[in-house]
């Protein structure tokens, strides 16, 4: 089964001074071992780049921009969306087909937000889909904590995916 890797909202937007996401530094070092052994097999590599019409992560600012701890290389696919659904009205989709890709790993931020959609959304649509346990991320909450937030998620999404640290990911085929 073809594996690819899903980077979902890695964006600078994420790890501004004052207001990083939760765990940022650890995130980014499990998202780099994914990559690495992403590349190691050849599977592709898909980045997921969200799109505001205004505000922090409006296409083209600095903000905007894929994470440099994790830039993309020429073979790798940047996809941008506009919802938190990565595969709602993009070419995501498409793209995965096209390469004969069945099983996505996924990995990013918002861990309650476009995580959880796209994991929810890539199930539906037949994916086999590994969701990377210690590379997703958010922020607290007004009422529970971002690390609770993960906890929650990892425990739910396993009814869509299987929920693994990156550590016991690997992207032979199964």
């Amino acid at each position: 089964m073809k594996k690819a890797l899903l980077i979902i909202d890695v964006q600078n937007g994420m790890f501004l001074e004052g207001d990083v996401v939760y765990k940022g530094e650890s995130l980014l070092q499990h998202v780099k071992y994914l990559i690495k052994q992403a590349r190691s097999t050849d599977a592709p590599i898909f980045y997921i780049q969200h799109n505001e019409p205004n505000g922090e992560l409006q296409h083209g600012t600095k903000a905007w921009e894929i994470h440099s701890d994790i830039m993309p290389e020429n073979q790798d696919i940047i996809i941008q969306k506009h919802n938190p659904d990565s595969f709602l009205d993009t070419s995501l989709d498409q793209e995965l087909k096209k390469r004969g890709i069945e099983h996505l790993v996924i990995s990013g931020i918002q861990t309650e937000v476009c995580i959880d959609t796209t994991c929810r959304r890539a199930f539906s649509l037949g994916y086999k889909v590994t969701l990377a346990s210690d590379t997703h991320s958010t922020w607290d909450s007004e009422d529970i904590t971002a690390q609770q937030i993960i906890d929650h998620h990892n425990g739910v999404l396993r009814w869509f995916a299987d929920v693994l640290p990156s550590k016991e990911i690997t992207f032979d085929s199964l």
